[in-house]
């Protein structure tokens, strides 16, 4: 007993130490984000939410705001439908090569530096002789999430019983009406599940915006452009409202996730039964 203490005390202090350092950053901006600044330092006696307010009188940043929350909506439905597709196919045709090959072309995007995807991705653009703003940031953003979506989707199917499907067409229905009564219905959680998760990663996802972006800035690019310029209470209280919305789409997920666990597991077993 005595010699798990001794080993439980270090590793204690070290989860403590990583747990501090990781999340007392974001207190401080949260904390700061209620006060001025004067000559580099904290006025301590200037509570107030001023600069939050500030920030809804910032045209600019409503715009990002708005560019983020489009993109973030596009990039997820174009996402969800692609990876789904991908998803079917490679489920039915398991075994072979394509399917395979398939599966490297949808993670890939996701696999790389976002420097390297966002670069490839604006030479390509350039190449074609396309304009960089909403819809380049879309195609990339798309690319970018497809993977979330598809890992997602293709571990529910397989965990969804082939004989439910089978059933269905020996009863006469048509694929398409396999897919609407049978396979959606089944998907539906981990779509939403996939498409939260997405749709947070599309929204703080800064280098490859900051490739296709142009004069169409979102909000991330937006705070990394207000950065530059000098740190201000108004960026403390952007970054926690930027926090505090990833914050709720992760606990979203979290909770999805949750609900879908148990009809994924119910499924399986009665699968293998």
């Amino acid at each position: 007993m005595t010699r798990n203490r001794i080993i439980d005390v270090p590793l204690a202090a070290v989860a403590v130490l990583v747990y501090v350092s990781l999340y007392l950053p974001i207190l401080l901006v949260f904390l700061l984000s209620f006060f001025s600044m004067r000559r580099g330092k904290v006025n301590w006696d200037s509570f107030s939410l001023s600069w939050y307010a500030k920030l809804f009188e910032n045209d600019a940043l409503g715009e990002a705001l708005w560019n983020s929350l489009l993109v973030g909506s596009l990039a997820v439905a174009a996402a969800a439908c692609f990876a789904t597709s991908a998803a079917i196919l490679v489920r039915s045709q398991p075994g072979r090569h394509s399917a395979r090959l398939l599966e490297y072309v949808i993670f890939l995007p996701f696999l790389l530096p976002p420097i390297i995807t966002g670069l490839s991705l604006l030479i390509y653009f350039r190449e074609a002789g396309v304009g960089r703003g909403i819809f380049t940031i879309t195609v990339g953003h798309t690319l970018f999430v497809s993977a979330i979506i598809y890992r997602i989707v293709l571990t529910r199917l397989n965990a969804l019983s082939r004989n439910l499907v089978e059933a269905a067409l020996d009863l006469g229905a048509t694929r398409m009406q396999t897919f609407r009564f049978i396979i959606l219905p089944n998907l539906r959680m981990p779509l939403l599940t996939g498409g939260l998760l997405a749709f947070a990663l599309s929204f703080d996802e800064t280098m490859i915006t900051l490739f296709l972006s142009g004069t169409d800035a979102t909000l991330p690019v937006r705070l990394y452009a207000m950065m530059r310029v000098g740190f201000t209470p108004t960026i403390n209280a952007l970054v926690t409202l930027i926090l505090g919305f990833s914050i709720l789409l992760t606990v979203a997920v979290a909770l999805a996730w949750r609900r879908n666990a148990g009809p994924a597991g119910k499924t399986s077993r009665e699968g293998r039964t």
